[in-house]
Parts: C-alpha cells; structure tokens; sequence
C-alpha cells in the first residue's frame, strides 16, 4: 500500500489537490486503489481544499506532528524550512508508510507538492 504526501500552499481548492495527487500516482506507474493513506503537516489540518479532497477521493487523510516529519530527512530541498519544517510531502510520506522508501520524489503541480512512498 502507498502513501501520498502532500504539501499544499494556503487556500488550494480541492480540484486541485485532486489533479496533483491523480497525476503523482499515475506518473509513478501506480493505481489511486494502491493508496492507503493521504499525509499532511499538522499546520494544514484546517486546509478545507485538502480535507474536501481526501473526503472526494475516499481516502483517510493524517495530519502529522513537526516533531515525526522533521525526524525523516528528505532528498530535496523544501520550502517548509521556513516553518521549521526538513519537508512535508516526502518525510509525511515516509512516516506512515511500511517499508519507508520513497518510490516517487517530490514533485511541484502548481500550488500542491506530492510524493509517494511504500
């Protein structure tokens, strides 16, 4: 099973958040039925473009501690530092998943970052 980490800038709608994770998934060669869970930092957990998104795609979303994620270091460098965060879409991804590697680094889609690790 996968996880879909999300980084999202404030205000996204949910179509937005939608087309990014479709798009992550399918360019990583993988199916939305493979993903168990959407992760977020705790500083989005009132995003309503992100809850309405998860809500749309039927898919459990968590919003995870800035202690868990900064825990992870990520591959590439990420604008959350400003937040005191290491990330969030690749280290949100790797906390909740079961064999804690990534199988697709962040990638940008407008105003939503995605990655995706098993």
């Amino acid at each position: 099973m996968l996880v879909v980490g999300v980084g999202a800038r404030k205000g996204i709608d949910p179509a937005e958040a939608i087309d990014a994770i479709s798009r992550a998934v399918d360019e990583a060669g993988c199916s939305m039925q493979d993903v168990r869970f959407l992760a977020s930092a705790k500083l989005k957990e009132n995003e309503s473009g992100l809850l309405e998104a998860a809500r749309i795609l039927d898919i459990e979303i968590r919003f995870l501690p800035h202690e868990l994620l900064n825990s992870y270091s990520t591959p590439t460098p990420s604008q959350a530092q400003r937040f005191g965060l290491t990330g969030v879409a690749e280290p949100a991804a790797l906390a909740l998943s079961e064999n804690k590697r990534l199988i697709f680094n962040k990638r940008v889609y407008g105003r939503i970052t995605v990655a995706i690790a098993e």
